[in-house]
Parts: C-alpha cells; structure tokens; sequence
C-alpha cells in the first residue's frame, strides 16, 4: 500500500493547504492519524501497515501531512508552528472530511498536537492515542534545539550532535524540507500542562517502547489522565516502537471498547 492508493485533498486552514488522505471503510467510526516530526503519512502510517491495519478492522482511516511535512504547506516561520496551529489544522481536516467525532492517533509529536486538539475540541474527541511520548508531553523531553541546528548545518558531516544526526538523516531520507523542520521543532514541543493533561478525560491510551530514551514514561502519564492506561512496547525504541505487532494489537484491543 502507498499513498496513492488512497484517497487524497487539501483543505485551507488560514493561510496554508494541508494534505489529508483516507482509506479503510468509508462507513466506518472515523479514526485520525497525526504523525510525528520530520516523518509523513507515508511514513508514519502506510509503511508501517496501520492503513493496512485499521482498514481491516473496519474504521475509516484518515490521516493528514502536517504542515511542514509532506505534501503540506511547508512555511519557514517558526511561529507558524505552535502546537495549538497545528491542532487546528487536525479540526480542519476532520471538518473537511465531513466528521463530527473521531478517534485520534498521534505519534511522538503527533502525539502532543493531538493532546492540544483534544484540549481545544474535546467534543470532537471519542477517544485519544498517544504513541511515542509519556510524561515528557509534560516535563519535556530534552534539549531540541541542537536538532534544528542539524537541521540548519550545511551538511551531515557537520553534525556532532548524536540526536542532532539521527533526525538529520532521517530527514534526508525523507527528502524533506530541512528549514521548514528546523523552524517546527523551535516552537511545537510546548508542553502540556498539569492541569491540561487531567482535563482530558477521553479514554486515552499510552504507548511507549521500553527501549524509547525520548518519550517520558507511559505510566507517569497514565496516571496523570483520568482514564489513561499505560501500554509497555517491549524491546523497542522511538523509531521501531510505531510498527510493533503488540502496540497493533493493543490499539485494536482499545479502539474495540471504545
């Protein structure tokens, strides 16, 4: 499967056109997918067989490129980023796809965009699910400014930074737009407060992998939600964790008591 097996539009949110696509049932409960920094729907959600995955299982699968990535607009504005922007285009691109309430998926960054989307339309909101980030989605996950700097480096060679060059690389393979994910990553890991994070009372799953040295624990957040529930992704780190077999299993075991 790949993106273009899939049904595909833009919708205008201010002054940018996100991309948005759909595939699964059209007829069935809707469920959004927000993906992570530097990656895409492609990337994030196709490859790794979640279209597949929740295709067959009956939903009907929306996801969208944030803005920056993808096939979105990509502006070089760090203040173009915020996390509560780009919650917004998530409510655009439901609005566009003509749903009242779904089932939200978000990972590692998509992960906090989701949180603010739930936060400011919690009546859009069925249930929400946070992969690739715990308790850093409040307390933060570390000094990100030496990835925008990768970002930014004339060349990889340039980078010393080890996490500075993984998302380096990884946004090479990607063939994505460097300045525009430098200027994102500046502004959209705003933290979730205290008080936000027990506001959401949604079902909320949590998934991180044992391995994952980026998210924050699972259980931390879990406890802060009023019905959060932690999900341990054993053996695998940030990057391998999206994939997973049991985190699958997990989701659709979550998505079926909703």
């Amino acid at each position: 499967m790949n993106l273009d097996s899939l049904q595909s539009a833009r919708v205008r949110n201010g002054d940018l056109e996100i991309a948005w696509y759909e595939g699964g049932h059209s007829d069935g409960e809707p469920i959004l997918l927000i993906h992570g920094f530097a990656s895409t729907t492609q990337v994030n959600w196709v490859s790794p067989g979640w279209f597949k995955t929740l295709g067959e299982a009956g939903y009907r699968v929306i996801a969208l490129d944030n803005r920056g990535h993808g096939k979105s607009d990509k502006p070089h504005d760090p203040a173009a980023y915020t996390p509560e922007v780009m919650a917004s285009d998530a409510a655009a691109v439901l609005k566009d796809a003509g749903v009242e309430k779904a089932h939200v998926f978000g990972y590692s960054m998509g992960a906090r965009n989701s949180a603010f989307l739930t936060i400011a339309h919690p009546e859009m909101v069925r249930s929400v699910i946070f992969g690739g980030l715990g308790i850093g989605m409040v307390e933060g996950v570390g000094d990100w400014d030496p990835i925008a700097d990768a970002l930014s480096a004339p060349s990889i060679n340039d980078v010393t930074h080890e996490r500075g060059r993984m998302f380096r690389a990884f946004a090479e393979q990607t063939k994505s737009d460097r300045e525009a994910l430098a200027a994102c990553i500046r502004t959209s890991r705003k933290l979730v407060t205290r008080e936000q994070a027990a506001a959401i009372d949604q079902p909320a799953l949590i998934g991180v992998g044992t391995e994952d040295d980026i998210a924050g624990s699972a259980d931390e957040l879990a406890d802060l939600l009023p019905n959060g529930r932690a999900f341990h992704i054993e053996g695998r780190d940030h990057m391998l964790s999206v994939g997973d077999k049991t985190f699958k299993k997990a989701v659709l075991e979550f998505l079926g008591e909703q």
